[in-house]
């Protein structure tokens, strides 16, 4: 405990609207388009603030992703999407190869215009890239009355229960729900037993991973972060068979046929793994409460249930009972007014990066 709040004591907190800006100005620096930049910008910030750093700025994601992916050619800076065949209620599009950030928003806005018209939206994306924190696109239903769904397919990088070698991705899904004076409700799980990310920044912060979460090259559990990152080897979420593997192993399944059947991108296994970040494969789906009953009874509803969850008396070591959600938004309000804290070390890689991309860091 004590060596956690040192390493908290050494992060330096940095102003999110500079923070955003600097991002998007590197990115417009690689030809993405200005829109397309403030898009991306904001869904990286969006997930420091709500304390979903392993996707956010804080990881230096910006440049071991993105601007990787747009160097390296994997990523379409200048993208298009183009919407390949749509009715009332589905649509199938094209992300051509561009920024999953600004192609995920762009995405998720056709089902929420679907939804406004037809009750429920649902679109199915191919040919993008790595989309950043899942709930920002399943929160953006949330403001319309909406319950948004939000999921993305990646490399295989998970090991199926009882395999030796990754059979689809970390696949992650989001679900947001509206409220009324709670907190929106915001599931957003990986179907792995930890994502990658988190293995990146374990490995900054110099601690070992939980046993059961990922592999050496042999498939045996590892503690040791550095091993996992080389083995890119992750268990299910459930770890073992005997605590229930075979479900996050299931889910991880489902979301490549969300995402990658229904696109046509092609599941996790079927994904070039030879491609840095290679395309990948989205879905996303917008739900109007009212299509079902009255949004005001559904919110009321939902309040209730969460005050009686939060009545319930903590366990040992805890010090209240949360819903999906709640720590995301205690997060979000604190840092919104503090500050994102970020480790020196990532600080000097953000320099560095403004260096190399010429743009102005200006941001501590």
């Amino acid at each position: 405990m004590t060596n956690q709040k040192a390493i908290q004591k050494e992060r330096i907190l940095v102003d999110p609207d500079k923070l955003r800006e600097f991002a998007s100005q590197v990115l417009r620096k690689l030809e993405v388009p200005r829109q397309d930049a403030l898009m991306a910008a904001d869904v990286l910030v969006y997930a420091d603030l709500r304390g979903v750093e392993t996707h956010g700025m804080s990881n230096n994601n910006l440049g071991r992703i993105y601007v990787k992916g747009i160097q390296n050619g994997s990523v379409n800076p200048k993208a298009e999407i183009k919407v390949i065949h749509e009715t009332p209620v589905t649509a199938l599009v094209d992300g051509n190869g561009g920024l999953g950030l600004a192609v995920g928003v762009r995405a998720m806005n056709i089902a929420i215009e679907k939804a406004q018209h037809s009750f429920i939206g649902m679109v199915a994306v191919r040919n993008s890239h790595h989309f950043g924190a899942a709930q920002y696109f399943s929160m953006m239903a949330v403001p319309y009355g909406m319950i948004g769904v939000s999921s993305t397919n990646s490399n295989p990088i998970v090991l199926p229960t009882g395999g030796k070698e990754p059979a689809y991705g970390t696949n992650p899904i989001s679900v947001s729900a509206p409220s009324g004076n709670e907190p929106a409700y915001c599931l957003d799980i990986g179907t792995s037993a930890m994502v990658f990310q988190k293995l990146i920044l374990t490995a900054r912060l110099g601690k070992p991973i939980p046993f059961g979460v990922a592999a050496d090259n042999e498939g045996q559990p590892t503690t040791d972060p550095a091993v996992a990152i080389q083995s890119r080897k992750l268990l299910p979420l459930g770890s073992t068979p005997e605590l229930g593997s075979h479900k996050g192993y299931g889910l991880g399944i489902l979301v490549d046929v969300l995402c990658g059947l229904l696109s046509g991108q092609g599941a996790s296994i079927q994904i070039d793994s030879e491609v840095s970040f290679g395309s990948t494969g989205h879905f996303f789906a917008a739900m109007r409460v009212d299509a079902f009953r009255p949004l005001a009874e559904f919110q009321e509803q939902m309040d209730d249930m969460f005050q009686r969850i939060h009545r319930i008396p903590p366990a040992k070591g805890f010090d209240r009972v949360l819903v999906a959600g709640d720590l995301e938004h205690m997060n979000e309000q604190r840092r919104s007014k503090e500050g994102i804290p970020i480790l020196p070390e990532v600080i000097e890689e953000l320099r560095e990066l403004a260096k190399e991309m010429e743009v102005p860091w200006g941001v501590t």
